[in-house]
Formats: C-alpha cells, structure tokens, sequence
C-alpha cells in the first residue's frame, strides 16, 4: 500500500491550486466554478429541489483545498497548508455571501418549518459525523488511486459541502440564526471528517516516503499537527453528541405521545393528522366536525404518560367532507 513517485505528482499538481505555473488560471476557475455552485445550490435550496442541490454538489470545487490541507499537514508543507486552509475559508464565506444574496430575491422566508432541504440540514448528529469519515476515506483513496477515480462523483454527492453553506446564509436572511448555527456546524463536520480521514489514507499509502524520492521538500511529521486534526474531530463530535441526544428524546416524545392523542381523538370522535416538533414544542394536528374537541382532556393524558415536561402546541382544524351536487 504505497503510492510512486508519479502519484505523489498526480496528486500534488491536483490538490494544491497555489502551486505552479497555472496557479492563477486555477485559482479563477475555482473561483468561478464555487460561486456557480453555490448559486445553484441556493437556488435548489429555495426551491426545495433535491435533483438542483445535487447538481450543485458535483460543480462545486471545494473539495480540492480541504483535501490540500490534509496532503500539506501529511507533507508538513507550510505554505501549501495555509494557501489551502485559506481557500476554504475564503470558499466557505463566498457561498454564505451568495446564499444570502439569493435570499434577498425569494419573497418567502427560508427555514426548516417550511423547506426540507434546510430542515435536514440545521440539526446535524453524530450519525452524519460517521458518514462523512466514511466519505472523506472514499474520497482520499479515490485520489492516491487513479483507477478508482470513477468514484470521485459519488463523492461529491455523498459530502455536503456547499449546500449546508448555502443554507447558512438562506438562513441568516430569514432571521433564523439558530439554523443557520447547524448547518455551519454540518460543514465544519464534514471539513473535520474529510481532512482527518485524508490524513490517515495518505499515511497508510506512505504519501510521504514517495514524496522524498522527488524533489519536493517533505518536513518532518509533528505530532502537534496529528493533535490538531483529532481535537477538530473531538470539537465536532460534542455538539453534534448533544444534538443527537435531543433529538432521540424528542423522537422517544412522539412516539410515547401518539397513542395518547389517537385514543384522545378518537374519544373526541377528531382524527389526529400529524405529531411533530417544533423546536422545543410538540405540535399535535387534528381536524374533526364542530364544536371542538376538549384539549385540557388531552394534555391531562399526556402527564399520566409521562410528558408533564414537554410543552404542546394543539392545533384543531374544524373539517369534515361536504358533497356539492353537479349542477349540470
């Protein structure tokens, strides 16, 4: 499991933009090629298609220098690891400057109540910690490997990279800090997982040993920086640990809460519609004939089940199926 001298090349001339001759050309095309991206995926993201923010994973560039920066702390290439951490975050403010700026065109706020795209990006847990070290050991192993770089796109797919930025400054315009505080978080989990996983892949191939028989200069390796990169991890992983817990105990809220809203509604001779949070509350949806269904009875029945602690929000919608005769 060892890369040549001629990968070490491939990979070098790949990952680091700053580098070489073209570095201006490269550099524009990034740029170019990241603010298409995030238009797009601010565009998907307003209009709540998923095909449009999948397009705009496999445009967006910004992968490269996250990549770069786990191949310069390999190397200990200091100018290579602070050009590369550089674009990312310069990257990173484009797209939320540019998700902002499409927000100020939609005429409708942008939040997770009312959009699924930026409702499955604002509470990340520690399940998508795991995906994207999974994904990130796909997308390493894809670059030291040539004849797999196939995968490459799938990769680009499976990372969310530019769409939860996208939803950062959505967000930000819609007066939504809180979610726009997540999906910065998924981002940075994503950052976190991609450069610690394309560390220990470019480790394990000895980029490094094939990278000192060319002439490019390879520091020594500091412990200091193989720290870092797992406190970035350990940073990401406690929030993303408290999220998680929240949102298993609301999960375990709902399902203890349901069937004491159907038996409630059906002693109401009302139909229970839908049993969701929002944010804190649980929401409780029923429609049913007049007059009103008694809702003290249902919160009485919620603390015998144990929820005296959950706040409930109960909307009751007076319905029912009216025929209107032809006319014809």
């Amino acid at each position: 499991m060892r890369v040549t001298t001629a990968d070490v090349q491939r990979m070098t001339s790949a990952l680091f933009i700053s580098e070489g001759p073209s570095s201006r050309s490269r550099q524009a095309t990034f740029w170019t090629l990241l603010i298409l991206a995030a238009i797009i995926a601010s565009a998907g993201v307003a209009a709540d298609s998923t095909a449009t923010v999948i397009g705009a994973m496999i445009v967006a560039p910004l992968m490269t220098p996250i990549v770069g920066t786990a191949l310069a702390i390999v190397l200990n290439d200091h100018r290579n690891l602070t050009s590369s951490a550089l674009l990312v975050v310069a990257g990173a403010a484009g797209v939320v400057a540019t998700g902002y700026v499409v927000g100020l065109f939609v005429p409708i706020e942008i939040v997770a109540a009312t959009n699924s795209q930026v409702a499955g990006r604002v509470t990340p847990q520690l399940i998508d910690l795991l995906a994207a070290l999974a994904t990130g050991a796909v997308g390493a192993f894809a670059l030291v490997r040539a004849d797999v770089s196939d995968a490459l796109p799938g990769v680009a797919i499976a990372i969310s990279l530019v769409p939860p930025l996208a939803v950062v400054g959505l967000t930000l315009e819609s007066g939504a800090p809180n979610q726009a505080l997540g999906a910065l978080l998924l981002f940075a989990t994503n950052v976190a997982a991609i450069i610690a996983t394309g560390t220990i892949v470019f480790l394990l191939f000895q980029v490094r040993t094939a990278a000192g028989e060319t002439e490019r200069f390879v520091g020594p390796l500091r412990g200091a920086s193989l720290v870092t990169v797992a406190a970035a991890l350990l940073l990401v992983a406690v929030p993303l640990s408290t999220i998680s817990q929240h949102v298993l105990r609301q999960n375990a809220d709902k399902i203890a809460a349901a069937p004491v809203a159907q038996a409630w509604a059906e002693q109401e001779s009302w139909t229970i519609t839908g049993i969701s949070f929002s944010g804190s509350v649980l929401r409780i949806e029923a429609i049913g004939p007049a007059p009103e269904a008694d809702a003290a009875t249902l919160r009485a029945a919620l603390d015998e089940a144990g929820l005296a602690d959950v706040d409930v929000d109960v909307t009751l919608v007076i319905g029912g199926t009216r025929r209107l005769p032809a006319t014809g």
